[in-house]
């Protein structure tokens, strides 16, 4: 069984919604457990799922050109993890989700990739062609991202918002992720 966990945090539900689409689409994939980690209540059994997964994605906000503080307290809390390379040669991919098209969401999945490579993981993108329509709601990757999922979300409540192509990205990335993960392991 691949072990993928969705570290996260949302601030308004929105990005939630975007993670549990990817725990979809990765639990999607025959021998695949995908689980959720609001990364906002993290203790010792938290710790320990990271541990023993073979992937860990990365989600948050995009607020003020970057992720969420409360991710951010999560990312410099691995630290310690990262003294033992605890997470080295691990999958990560990461997500976002602004309200604004952009919103600065590149910056938020490079500071993700950044982690990451602190970590010693090695990095999955969307491996997701640009969308015929760019910004229809209804397209697949329609934010054209090939490092992680973006979603873009109204200031509407979470059942309304990110629309259906946002959801759809992340659950193809997710399932990306974890068909990598089934991968042989070096």
């Amino acid at each position: 069984m691949n072990r993928i966990v969705v570290a996260f945090h949302s601030g308004y539900g929105h990005t939630r919604r975007v993670a549990e689409a990817l725990r979809e689409g990765a639990a999607s994939v025959p021998g695949a457990e995908a689980s959720l980690l609001d990364v906002t209540a993290v203790g010792d059994a938290q710790w320990a799922e990271l541990a023993a997964a073979d992937a860990i994605v990365f989600g948050a906000p995009t607020y003020m050109g970057g992720p969420s503080g409360d991710f951010k307290k999560f990312a410099d809390a691995s630290a310690k993890v990262w003294f033992s390379q605890g997470w080295k040669d691990k999958l990560a991919g990461g997500f976002t989700c602004s309200l604004n098209m952009s919103g600065d969401k590149y910056s938020t999945l490079m500071y993700f990739v950044t982690l990451a490579m602190q970590h010693g993981m090695v990095w999955v993108g969307t491996g997701m062609m640009p969308p015929r329509q760019p910004g229809h709601p209804e397209e697949l990757n329609r934010l054209g991202s090939s490092i992680g999922a973006m979603a873009q979300a109204d200031n509407v409540p979470p059942e309304q918002s990110p629309p259906k192509g946002d959801l759809d990205t992340a659950r193809a990335y997710g399932k990306r992720i974890a068909e990598h993960a089934r991968r042989p392991k070096r």
